[in-house]
């Protein structure tokens, strides 16, 4: 175990209904793939970034599993047919059984973070107790969410959790750090988002396959509809 033991948790439900609000750009046979190509994109931040002590999936998807061991995650089961909320809650129950000293939750669906931003959260994040989060870019959805100990916020998502988790992180008595990261913060949920992301032209496997995919086009016919990626 290392002095700061923090293990990232990324939940993945099951890929076969992944991702549904892309459908008037992505086909319903496609979502699976591109879904898997956004998890590889983090999972290869995760893997790379400074301060780590290791990775957990969460998810009953095998084809999800099998691209977690690729990069030496773990593999949790607790709670997968149960929502977001409940999945990471399970989590951060086991880490801290476990004795770890810190979970770092981040979502499956964010292409453009970074070894560096994953790095930059981890040295900002102060000694426990301490919560740390990042916004999603239009400030409604929590990105990452860093708790230490693991369970020391009781963590709850939807579409509009990042004040409300800076209110429950300050009832338990801990003032939430705010680290606003570009990559970190976007998240691709909506057809708008996809076009932007297109836009962007990054190198990512989700990036390729979008243009593999021939799907390039037809998420960037839209332009005038383009939501900013902050910078």
């Amino acid at each position: 175990m290392t002095a700061r033991d923090i293990w990232a948790v990324v939940p993945v439900k099951q890929t076969q209904r992944a991702k549904q609000r892309l459908a008037e750009i992505v086909p319903t046979e496609l979502r699976p793939q591109f879904a898997l190509a956004m998890l590889e994109d983090v999972l290869s931040a995760l893997s790379r970034a400074k301060g780590l002590a290791g990775i957990v999936v969460a998810t009953t998807d095998p084809l999800v599993a099998q691209v977690a061991r690729r990069f030496d995650a773990r593999i949790f089961t607790e709670e997968c047919d149960g929502g977001h909320t409940a999945v990471v809650r399970a989590a951060a129950r086991r880490l801290a059984k476990e004795g770890r000293s810190g979970m770092l939750q981040l979502p499956s669906d964010i292409p453009l973070a970074t070894p560096d931003e994953i790095s930059l959260l981890l040295l900002k994040h102060q000694n426990a107790p301490a919560f740390t989060i990042v916004p999603s870019h239009d400030e409604y959805g929590s990105n990452a969410v860093l708790v230490s100990p693991p369970d020391a916020v009781p963590l709850t998502f939807g579409d509009d959790s990042f004040f409300p988790h800076l209110r429950t992180a300050r009832s338990f008595g801990i003032e939430p750090l705010i680290v606003r990261l570009p990559g970190i913060s976007y998240d691709i949920d909506h057809p708008i988002d996809l076009r932007t992301f297109a836009q962007v032209g990054s190198s990512t496997h989700a990036q390729s396959f979008l243009d593999n995919a021939g799907l390039y086009d037809v998420a960037v016919s839209r332009a005038g509809m383009r939501a900013k990626i902050p910078s």
